[in-house]
């Protein structure tokens, strides 16, 4: 991926002066070599400080904090306790500039495979009009031209239905679509 602003050759950007406050001891180590890796320096107290790479502690200071692994806390950055060393300097030199950082949340977004084993059927919403047609009892072809659609298409449509259900045919898959809850059974 192309950097969004080019930088000339030999350019580095400008180093930030960082606090690191942490509950542990030997993380608070990780952090200064991190920090030091990363080309920034780190100081001894918050009041020279850019910006507070905190972790496990919340410092009280005007400074800009970017906490790892606190999350719900109301801060100026927030990353996950295992961020990587470029999350962590984005995160940084973003504060730096005045924004807010969070980390895209990955949990129940997006896509995910579809659990197999469990009862869920998905049907598009065009399977389920062919399916309420088909429980009428209309015909391919009224189904057809109800929908407005070829009847090659209705056939498609039943076919992919009638395997998702796991039937052996129209009627059967009516009655497995009613028993999941998918159609309501006519009242007569």
């Amino acid at each position: 991926m192309k950097p969004l602003v080019q930088q000339h050759p030999g350019h580095r950007p400008a180093a930030l002066r960082v606090w690191i406050a942490a509950a542990n001891p030997d993380r608070r180590q990780e952090l200064i070599q991190l920090v030091n890796r990363l080309g920034h320096e780190v100081e001894d107290s918050p009041v020279g400080a850019t910006v507070i790479l905190a972790d496990g502690v919340v410092p009280a200071s005007s400074v800009p904090i970017l906490a790892l692994g606190m999350a719900g806390e109301d801060l100026d950055g927030n990353l996950p306790a295992g961020a990587s060393e470029e999350q962590i300097d984005a995160g940084l030199r973003a504060l730096a500039a005045g924004l807010r950082v969070s980390a895209r949340d990955t949990t129940g977004s997006g896509f995910a495979a579809l659990d197999e084993s469990g009862d869920a059927i998905l049907l598009t919403p065009r399977e389920l009009e062919v399916l309420a047609a088909a429980a009428k009892g209309m015909s391919n072809k009224e189904i057809a031209r109800e929908l407005g659609i070829s009847l090659h298409t209705v056939k498609f449509h039943l076919e992919s239905l009638t395997r998702k259900l796991g039937a052996q045919g129209r009627t059967e898959a009516v009655a497995k679509a009613i028993g999941l809850g998918l159609l309501q059974p006519l009242r007569i």
